[in-house]
């Protein structure tokens, strides 16, 4: 069965309804409520089917393309959901995570962004698939961290632990991801690091979450200003992931794998 970008479409919006279903199960419920999570599951099964069914059909990883990376950020950012929602019980988190993969999908359905099957020697490497999928895994979680510290900032709940666990798990990654990255470039262009725009972010990036969970670690920080450098890190985030592509300098990136 040949499975394209011409489905996605459907694909999503069952997904969506099934997401959503969970997250509105889960509000209703003041208890922890294992229908919202079952439901969550099916939904990330119905995306991350898809994500496997469109490589077979490529013949390759769905990575190259900043279409294929949101198809596994909106898959992650339901996992990342779903993790919080089933180790802290928070009623709310279902939603956010929803409507955060949701927008991912409905801007891939705008923008599938589609490309040959083909991929350019640099990505044909043993790193490209653990580097992009670490990423991508690193990138929902600490998405979700950043929505739980816009929560406290408007409910006021002191819910520290679940971010700083969700940072700490998110910063791991995204430091695994770097190193997995540092290889696949020395194998690719002989060098591990080339300080290009979008290495640069990653760095900066790296060093504002590194901050965030030193303020919180020394314990004295007003707990609003980690969250006011948790949300600065995420935007910081975005830059390195897709903002660096609209930047003059992206001309010269080695990184630029659509061209």
């Amino acid at each position: 069965m040949i499975v394209g970008w011409n489905i996605f479409a459907w694909v999503a919006v069952i997904t969506m309804v099934l997401a959503m279903g969970g997250a509105v199960v889960a509000l209703r419920s003041k208890e922890y409520n294992r229908v919202a999570l079952w439901l969550t599951l099916v939904a990330m099964l119905v995306l991350g089917g898809f994500i496997v069914a469109l490589g077979i059909t490529l013949g390759r990883p769905p990575m190259r393309t900043m279409g294929e990376t949101r198809l596994w950020y909106s898959f992650f950012m339901l996992v990342a959901g779903a993790i919080t929602y089933a180790r802290w019980h928070y009623r709310w988190v279902l939603s956010f995570s929803t409507v955060m993969s949701t927008v991912f999908m409905i801007i891939n359905i705008a923008r599938p962004e589609i490309h040959d099957h083909t991929l350019m020697p640099a990505l044909q490497s043993v790193w490209f698939i653990p580097h992009v999928a670490v990423y991508m895994f690193s990138y929902a979680l600490l998405g979700c961290a950043t929505l739980l510290a816009v929560y406290q900032f408007y409910s006021q709940t002191d819910i520290y632990p679940a971010i700083d666990r969700l940072v700490y798990a998110g910063v791991a990654f995204f430091t695994i991801g770097m190193l997995t990255g540092s290889l696949w470039a020395k194998e690719a262009w002989g060098e591990y690091w080339s300080w290009d725009a979008k290495e640069s972010w990653a760095a900066v990036t790296w060093m504002l979450y590194m901050l965030s969970m030193h303020l919180r670690l020394m314990g004295k920080t007003d707990k609003r200003l980690c969250g006011i450098v948790l949300i600065v890190a995420f935007l910081a985030l975005q830059m390195c992931w897709y903002g660096v592509n609209y930047l003059p300098a992206a001309s010269d990136s080695v990184h630029i794998y659509n061209r």
